[in-house]
């Protein structure tokens, strides 16, 4: 069963991904469309978060028989879930090392193989445990987190030393994967990586709470009332996040759990929104250029990336393809942000057109 509210929030978060992922290439973007430093949260932040938080949206669906009518749940199904999560992850190694396969120093972690770990991982607790069992779970995650970032002192620091080099998840990465073997890009080198093994438990707590969010929805009546209380949700998740955030700073590289709280929150509110268009109102028309990514979402992303990286690793003359770009063709008659912003702006459209051919043919790719 396909609901089209969820694939219009997939499309709004594919569609923000790209336009921020495009933005950021530029020396001087807009601050809002750019990831935060450290501690923080700009749009850029929330996007990441939504994709997951949509992996576990579609659990009580995906795996809806296996949850309501008890089927015995077998080897075929788990083998089903471990071959996703293998392609997922294994799509993700490939961008990684796309053009230049050097298996010595490429980068293992990465956004897919994220998204793999989280499937797979919520998809076997979903499948294992009750409701109760799965929000105490999530507390429970959530504290303990907290705690072993902020009362664990590493060797030649302190205890609660939320640095990038002294934080926990810093010190697994770097111990377990090696320096070789981690993300290198934006001042990363000689940390942690941004999609690190400890961080992935908060990220894990975010598609949790997602599935939370979708088998809640499976029981409400089809009105504005449910859209209401999702935004109180959501409104409420915010906030508690801010005041974890007074002593655990939201930051989406450690994936801290007052990150997880407040980007769960800002996903509530886009989903009632997107609830209340489809959903109630029946105004699919207004949300159709999002549904239609959303139904490509992962296609597209992949194909995105390998445009961007192609972009920066070629070059004409002596300067990456995207600089050139961003130069001589928005550069020369806009200041920096705009003409980031309009190159962007410019892909989005380029990769909507394309998910609208391959809608207009009923091409739609899944793994």
């Amino acid at each position: 069963m396909r609901l089209v509210y969820i694939d219009i929030f997939r499309g709004l978060a594919i569609a923000t991904m790209i336009l921020v992922n495009f933005v950021s290439l530029a020396p001087k973007p807009y601050s809002a469309l750019d990831h935060s430093p450290w501690n923080g949260c700009t749009i850029a932040d929330l996007v990441f978060p939504a994709f997951l938080f949509v992996v576990g949206l579609v659990l009580p669906y995906t795996l809806g028989k296996y949850l309501t009518f008890k089927q015995r749940i077998n080897l075929q199904l788990y083998s089903k879930i471990i071959r996703r999560s293998l392609v997922l992850f294994g799509l993700g190694l490939l961008l990684n090392g796309f053009y230049n396969y050097d298996l010595s120093n490429i980068r293992i972690l990465g956004v897919l193989q994220r998204i793999a770990l989280c499937y797979l991982f919520s998809s076997v607790l979903v499948l294992n445990l009750s409701l109760k069992q799965i929000k105490f779970l999530c507390a429970s995650l959530l504290i303990f987190y907290y705690l072993a970032l902020t009362y664990l002192a590493l060797p030649g620091h302190v205890a609660g030393d939320l640095s990038p080099i002294g934080n926990l998840g810093s010190y697994i990465d770097r111990h377990i994967l090696s320096d070789d073997h981690l993300y290198k890009g934006g001042g990363f080198h000689h940390q942690g990586d941004p999609e690190g093994l400890f961080s992935t438990i908060g990220a894990l707590v975010t598609a949790l709470l997602g599935y939370l969010t979708g088998e809640w929805i499976s029981r409400q009546k089809t009105n504005s009332q449910t859209s209401m209380n999702l935004a109180i949700m959501g409104l409420a998740s915010i906030v508690v996040g801010g005041i974890w955030n007074l002593f655990f700073p939201i930051n989406k590289q450690l994936w801290t759990s007052s990150y997880v709280l407040h980007t769960a929150g800002w996903s509530l509110l886009a989903l009632a929104i997107c609830y209340e268009i489809s959903q109630v109102r029946k105004k699919d028309n207004w949300g159709k250029p999002l549904e239609i990514l959303g139904l490509n979402s992962l296609f597209i992303f992949i194909c995105s990336v390998l445009e961007i990286k192609i972009l920066v690793k070629t070059n004409v003359g002596e300067i990456s393809t995207y600089q050139w770009l961003y130069e001589h063709l928005f550069l020369s008659w806009l200041n920096q942000e705009n003409a980031s912003l309009l190159l962007a702006l410019l892909m989005l459209l380029f990769w909507s057109l394309v998910a609208y051919f391959l809608y207009k043919r009923r091409i739609f790719i899944k793994i």
